[in-house]
C-alpha cells in the first residue's frame, strides 16, 4: 500500500533545530525522524512511500536512497515553491490510482493504522480523517462527528464555552484517488482549510476515525523534548539502538565511560561517545554520537545531537543540544535552553531558561 509523507516544510517552530536541518531529519532517540516513520508504517504493510520535499532536500535523499536499505520503495517529489498540504499530494497524483495514506511530517503517533484502514473500507468514506483527544481543544481544530463516524462540521479554535469536542485532526488520512480532483494544479492548497471543507460542502462521505493512541506534534523544541521523556519513560514503545548495560542504560558500540561516572534512570549514549569522570547523566537522557561530556558534568533529562562537547563542570538540565556544539567549561544551560548546532558557547557562561540560541551564533 502506499503512502504520502508531507516532509518538506521548513520546520519554522522548530527552529534553531531545524535551520540546517531537515525535519525529516531531526534525530529521536539518535536516529531520523523519517526512520521511526518508516518502521511504524512497514509494520501497517506500507511499504511504498512517497516523500515530497522542498527546504533542504539533499540530505534526506543521500541518506534515505532509494528504501531498499529500509525494506521499502522511496519515491522522492520535489516542489520548486511550497504547495501546501493538499497541494503537494496533487503535485504526485499520477502515482496515487488507488486509495493511500497521507501523514503530516511533523506527527509522531502509534495510532492503528490496519484498523483506521478497516474503518474507511466500512463507512464507504472517501476520506478518512484520524482523531485525537486533546486536553485544550481551544488552541486547535476540532472535528465533529456524527455517532458513527460522519464529519459534520471543522472548528478552528473554540472559544471554551463552544466546545463539543476535544477531538481534533491528528494530520493522518486515507483518500480515495478521485478526491484529487477537486485540489488546483500548482497552488497552494490545504487539506484542513481548502479539500475537506469542501468535501463536507459537497456532502461527500468524510469521516473520522478517532484513537486515544499516543500522538505528539513535534513541532516545537518544547514537544520534541517532551516527546523523547515520553520514550525514555515508557509511554510509547520503541526498540532504542545499542545494548543494555544496566537497568535503564543502552549503550552503542565504542563509548568509553568513566568508571566514576553515574548514569541513572533511562538513558541512550550513542556511538563512540566519552563520558567523564563524575559526569552524572540523568535520564532521561540522550547523547548522540561521538559526544564528550567532561568530567564533573551534569545532563538532566536533555537531548544532545550528535559532535557535541561538554566541558567541564557544565550543567544543562532540560535542555536540547544541537549538533556540533562546543559549551566551556563551569558554563549552566538553564532549564529549556535550545542551542542550534555549531554554536560555541564560553566558559563561566550562564544561559537563561528558555533562551533559544540559532546556528554558528557564540552566545
Amino acid at each position: 500500500m502506499k503512502a504520502v509523507l508531507l516532509v518538506g516544510g521548513e520546520g519554522t517552530r522548530l527552529r534553531p533545530l531545524t535551520l540546517n536541518t531537515p525535519k525529516s531529519m531531526v534525530p529521536i532517540a539518535n536516529r531520523p525522524f523519517l526512520e521511526h516513520m518508516i518502521e511504524y508504517l512497514k509494520g501497517h504493510g506500507i511499504d511504498d512511500i512517497i516523500l515530497t520535499l522542498c527546504y533542504l532536500p539533499d540530505r534526506t535523499r543521500l541518506h534515505f536512497g532509494d528504501g531498499s536499505n529500509f525494506g521499502v520503495k522511496l519515491t522522492y517529489a520535489l516542489e520548486d515553491t511550497p504547495l501546501g498540504t493538499a497541494g503537494a499530494v496533487k503535485n504526485v497524483a499520477e502515482c496515487l490510482d488507488e486509495t493511500f495514506f497521507v501523514f503530516n511530517g511533523d506527527t509522531y503517533t502509534d495510532i492503528d493504522l490496519t484498523a483506521m484502514m478497516e474503518f474507511h473500507h466500512n463507512s464507504g468514506a472517501k476520506v478518512t480523517i484520524a482523531l485525537t483527544p486533546v486536553e485544550d481543544p481551544t488552541i486547535y481544530g476540532v472535528v465533529e462527528t456524527s455517532a458513527e463516524g460522519r464529519v459534520q462540521r471543522f472548528i478552528e479554535k473554540p472559544h471554551r464555552d463552544a466546545v463539543t469536542t476535544n477531538m481534533i485532526n491528528a494530520g493522518a488520512y486515507i483518500i480515495a484517488p478521485e478526491v484529487l480532483s477537486h485540489i488546483p494544479n500548482g497552488l497552494n492548497f490545504s487539506f484542513e482549510h481548502g479539500l475537506f471543507p469542501l468535501l463536507l460542502k459537497r456532502g461527500d462521505p468524510v469521516y473520522g476515525f478517532q484513537s486515544d493512541a499516543y500522538w505528539i506534534d513535534i513541532g516545537t523544541p518544547e514537544k520534541y523534548l517532551m516527546l523523547h521523556h515520553d520514550l525514555l519513560e515508557g509511554r510509547i514503545a520503541r526498540v532504542f539502538p545499542g545494548k543494555p548495560a544496566g537497568e535503564g542504560i543502552w549503550l552503542e558500540e565504542d563509548c568509553n565511560i568513566h568508571t566514576q561516572a553515574q548514569l541513572e534512570g533511562t538513558v541512550i549514549i550513542g556511538r563512540n561517545c566519552v563520558i567523564g569522570s563524575m559526569a552524572h547523566i540523568k535520564g532521561p537522557s540522550i547523547i548522540g554520537h561521538n559526544c564528550i561530556i567532561d568530567a564533573d558534568s551534569l545532563v538532566d533529562g536533555s537531548v544532545i545531537w550528535q559532535n557535541a562537547q561538554l566541558g567541564q563542570k557544565v550543567s544543562i538540565r532540560n535542555c536540547v543540544i544541537g549538533e556540533n556544539v562546543v559549551i566551556g567549561e563551569r558554563t549552566q544551560c538553564m532549564e529549556g535552553c535550545v542551542l542550534g548546532s555549531n554554536v560555541v558557547v564560553g566558559s563561566d557562561q550562564i544561559l537563561e531558561q528558555g533562551i533559544k540560541v540559532w546556528p554558528d551564533e557564540n552566545p
